[in-house]
């Protein structure tokens, strides 16, 4: 198996990516390599100054890079060889069986849309976010975390199958249970958007619904699933982050919060798309792209889409 990464992507590139992907080489499997796209020469000055065999790598040339600041849709049209295009050109192919980029977020999702596409049957692509457990090593699956700020109650449901398919297959979680994120528990409360898709989620045999939670509820362990829609689910994660950083400059340590931190899992994947595809943080040092890459070989060798094409047939 073969995964790529965008060395160009994420504020404290190439150094931070290059050092990442070696940190990932010493712990994958042998039967899984890293490819780098990148601009070679700095690729292999990193790897001499860490004393690495750059030839345990394999790299894709490239020089051209999609900035943060940069206007998705228009810099992959005028930058078609730059690493994110490279990278989505790949998967594409089959050359890779996985991509991950701590880049421009919107160049992502514009590569995962328009080369890659959303499984048939998927009306929208979603990102999610692990939130931790009290008692358990297996997260909360919580999406849409920002690509869909409004949505309908059928994207909702297909949100939940997402997360239901993602929880089982990617941590092993036998008939994950999935809530709805609202203002209170009772079927009744919420807007017209959690009221209606309550309806629809009642009584399915599609995923296993719990019902309704409120934000008390957030690390709940009996919850393996919190389907929201993107607006309410990144003002959620945005809001985990400040506390933890709080507790940082506070010098407060404690075990279960150190959970909330992004470098422990490194990247999220796009949901509903036809190949394996993983956003990271734009300020990830190498930590977390080490960690990035080990879960995009997770979710690669975990046959993820396989399951969606599957369920959405």
């Amino acid at each position: 198996m073969k995964i790529g990464i965008d060395i160009l992507g994420g504020d404290y590139a190439p150094e931070a990516t290059v050092k990442g992907s070696i940190l990932a080489c010493n712990e994958l499997p042998k039967d899984t390599s890293l490819v780098l796209i990148g601009d070679e020469d700095k690729i292999k000055a990193i790897c001499e100054v860490e004393n690495f065999d750059v030839n345990k790598f394999s790299i894709v040339h490239t020089s051209d890079n999609i900035g943060m600041e940069e206007y998705p849709a228009k810099a992959f049209t005028l930058k078609p060889n730059a690493s994110i295009p490279l990278g989505f050109k790949l998967l594409k192919e089959g050359k890779i069986h996985g991509f991950a980029s701590a880049g421009n977020t919107g160049a992502m999702l514009v590569g995962a849309i328009q080369i890659i596409k959303a499984v048939p049957g998927l009306l929208r692509p979603c990102i999610s976010a692990c939130i931790p457990k009290l008692n358990s090593e297996n997260p909360t699956i919580l999406l849409d975390i920002g690509i869909n700020p409004d949505c309908k109650p059928d994207v909702l449901y297909q949100y939940a199958i997402l997360g239901s398919l993602y929880s089982e297959r990617v941590y092993g979680v036998k008939n994950p249970r999935v809530a709805l994120f609202n203002i209170g528990s009772e079927e009744e409360k919420g807007n017209l958007l959690t009221k209606a898709t309550y309806q629809a989620m009642k009584g399915t045999k599609d995923f296993n619904f719990v019902g309704n939670i409120e934000g008390t509820d957030l690390f709940d362990e009996n919850i393996d699933v919190i389907v929201c829609d993107g607006f309410v689910g990144n003002t959620i994660i945005k809001s985990a982050e400040a506390f933890y950083t709080l507790l940082r400059k506070r010098k407060i340590k404690d075990e279960f919060f150190e959970k909330l931190n992004y470098e422990r899992y490194g990247g999220t994947p796009i949901l509903g798309i036809n190949a394996p595809a993983i956003i990271g943080h734009g300020i990830s040092g190498p930590n977390a792209i080490k960690n990035m890459i080990l879960h995009t070989a997770h979710v690669a060798s975990a046959k993820f889409t396989e399951k969606i094409t599957e369920a959405f047939k």
